[in-house]
């Protein structure tokens, strides 16, 4: 994680007039879905504004078990560039017999560099999640968790590119979940008709090592979007994997830009 941090600092040192570069204003009331990808971007809701994300995700395992996820994301603009994520989630773990609040998270994005010609934005995402769920029942890690992940993002053409790394570093023995992890991903998104818009990823998660060490696992997330509204967008896709024991998965959400909350 070392290489990560150096490498913005080498970016905000060595290239000031990116931080600086001028682009158009958007839309303060349009959604700006995260969602449903594993992927973020690097954009963040307009200052003193509100979006809230939330969806529903069916799992299927290889060993035909199936669980299911209920993730809502809220994300306000605190400053220019400068966005407070808070997420829960309401967990049914495969097989288990209890439906519950799962671990919850609070972190921050911030865009360092925006609309450069050559690399386009550039944004870190830092995080806690904190260890609201249970071990016990299966709908937490029992863990807390410090999770930092950088996020490039730029057009090509109408098709916009992002591409996340992340690191997680856990608390607790590494017995029930390994100490670190990694992930990675590579998102695409574009329009297809009118407000019908398309979205494919492709993402892993390197393998864990310890007690609770895991396989790499591969997956493709495909699926449409459609904007009912500016400010309301709704999604769908699959989720399967390519390699490791990845889970299939369906998935349907919404994305709501509620509007201003302070001037």
């Amino acid at each position: 994680m070392k290489g990560i941090a150096g490498f913005a600092v080498f970016v905000s040192l060595l290239c000031p007039a990116w931080l600086t570069a001028q682009t158009p204003t958007p839309d303060p009331h349009a959604a700006q879905p995260q969602r449903p990808t594993v992927a973020t971007h690097a954009g963040t809701v307009a200052t003193g504004w509100l979006e809230i994300e939330a969806g529903t995700e069916f799992d299927r395992y290889t060993d035909t078990s199936g669980g299911a996820l209920l993730p809502v994301l809220a994300k306000v603009g605190l400053a220019p560039r400068l966005q407070l994520e808070l997420q829960t989630v309401i967990v049914s773990p495969p097989n288990g017999v209890t439906t519950g609040i799962g671990d919850s998270s609070i972190g921050v994005k911030w865009r360092l560099v925006e609309g450069s010609p050559i690399v386009g934005s550039i944004a870190t995402v830092a995080s806690v999640k904190l260890p609201s769920g249970s071990s016990d029942s299966g709908t937490g890690t029992g863990t807390t968790d410090l999770n930092l992940l950088l996020v490039s993002s730029r057009k090509i053409g109408v098709v916009e590119l992002d591409l996340n790394f992340g690191y997680t570093w856990r608390g607790g023995d590494g017995v029930l979940t390994p100490r670190q992890a990694s992930v990675w991903a590579a998102a695409f998104s574009g329009p297809a008709y009118g407000r019908l818009g398309w979205f494919a990823e492709l993402n892993g998660f390197p393998a864990t090592s310890g007690p609770a060490g895991a396989q790499a696992t591969v997956g493709l997330l495909v699926g449409p979007t459609f904007a009912l509204r500016d400010w309301l967008v709704v999604d769908a896709g699959e989720w399967v994997g390519l390699a490791g024991p990845q889970p299939r998965a369906l998935f349907a959400g919404v994305t709501y830009n509620v509007g201003r909350l302070w001037k």
